[in-house]
C-alpha cells in the first residue's frame, strides 16, 4: 500500500520531466536565438569546469596505474601497465568519472540558479517583459551542457592518461613515446566511438535534469536546496543508466 503513492509520484516526475524535454526540442529550432548567451554558458559550464576535472584526471590515472602496478607485476604483465590503464580511461572511467563530476557542479549549479530565480519571481518578471525565459535560460543551458562535456572528456582522458604515465615512472622508466605508443597501438575505432558518443547524452541528462528541477522550484529557499541536490542526485543515476544501456547496444552492435 505504501508504494503505490511513492509510484504515482514517480509517475508523474516522469510525465512532467517528458513534457519539458518535448518543449525544449520544440524551442530548440525556434528563433530566435539567444547565441551571446550560449557562448557565454559555454565559458561557465565548460571553461570553468575544467580546473577541477582536470584535478580529477589526473589524480584519477595516477592512482589507478599505482593501484594495478603490484598486481601486475605479481603475474608477469608489467609491461602491459599502459595498455590495461589506458584502455579502461578511454572506454569507461574517463567518460564516467567526468559526467560525474560535471553533474556534481554543473547540475547543483544549474539547479540552484534557476530555481533561485525561479522563487525570487524573476522568470515571471521575463515573461511578463515579453522574453522567452524558457529559451534563453534552458535552451541554452542544455545545449552547452551537451557540447561541452565531450569537450571536457577529451580533455579529462588527455590529463588521465598523463597521470598514468607519471605513475608508470614512479618505480620503472618508460619513454613517453614507448607510453603512448602502446595505448595508440592497441586502441580502436569501437574503443573510441562510443565512450565519445554516449558522453553527449551524459551533457544532455546534466543539463535538462538541472534545468527542470531549478525551472520548477518550489518552497522558496527550502525548494532552492532541494532543486540542487535533486539535480545531482538524478542527473547521477541516469549517468549510470544511460552507461549500462550504452554498453548493452555497443554489444549488440559487435563493437565491444
Amino acid at each position: 500500500m505504501l508504494l503505490a503513492p511513492n509510484l504515482k509520484l514517480f509517475l508523474i516526475e516522469v510525465g512532467d520531466l517528458s513534457r519539458f524535454v518535448g518543449h525544449f526540442f520544440q524551442q530548440w529550432f525556434k528563433p530566435r536565438y539567444e547565441v551571446a548567451e550560449f557562448f557565454r554558458q559555454c565559458y561557465v559550464i565548460g571553461y570553468k569546469s575544467l580546473p577541477l576535472i582536470g584535478l580529477t584526471a589526473f589524480i584519477m590515472g595516477l592512482v589507478i596505474t599505482m593501484q594495478l602496478r603490484p598486481s601486475m607485476v605479481e603475474y608477469g604483465v608489467e609491461s602491459q601497465l599502459p595498455v590495461i590503464v589506458g584502455i579502461a580511461i578511454i572506454r569507461e572511467i574517463g567518460p564516467v568519472i567526468t559526467a560525474l563530476i560535471f553533474a556534481g557542479k554543473i547540475g547543483s549549479s544549474i539547479g540552484a540558479e534557476l530555481g533561485s530565480m525561479r522563487v525570487t519571481e524573476q522568470i515571471d518578471a521575463m515573461e511578463v517583459s515579453g522574453t522567452n525565459p524558457f529559451k534563453y535560460l534552458v535552451v541554452t543551458r542544455v545545449f552547452a551542457s551537451v557540447l561541452m562535456l565531450p569537450v571536457l572528456v577529451l580533455l579529462g582522458d588527455a590529463i588521465s592518461l598523463y597521470g598514468s604515465y607519471l605513475g608508470v615512472n614512479i618505480r620503472s622508466t618508460t619513454s613517453s613515446y614507448l607510453f603512448w605508443t602502446q595505448i595508440v597501438n592497441v586502441l580502436s575505432f569501437s574503443d573510441v566511438l562510443p565512450a565519445f558518443v554516449k558522453s553527449f547524452f551524459f551533457g544532455f541528462a546534466v543539463g535538462i535534469i538541472g534545468c527542470y528541477k531549478g525551472y520548477n522550484s518550489k518552497k522558496g529557499t527550502e525548494g532552492v536546496g532541494r532543486s540542487a541536490n535533486s539535480s545531482v542526485v538524478l542527473s547521477s543515476i541516469m549517468i549510470f543508466v544511460i552507461d549500462l544501456l550504452a554498453v548493452q547496444i555497443t554489444d549488440l552492435l559487435g563493437l565491444n
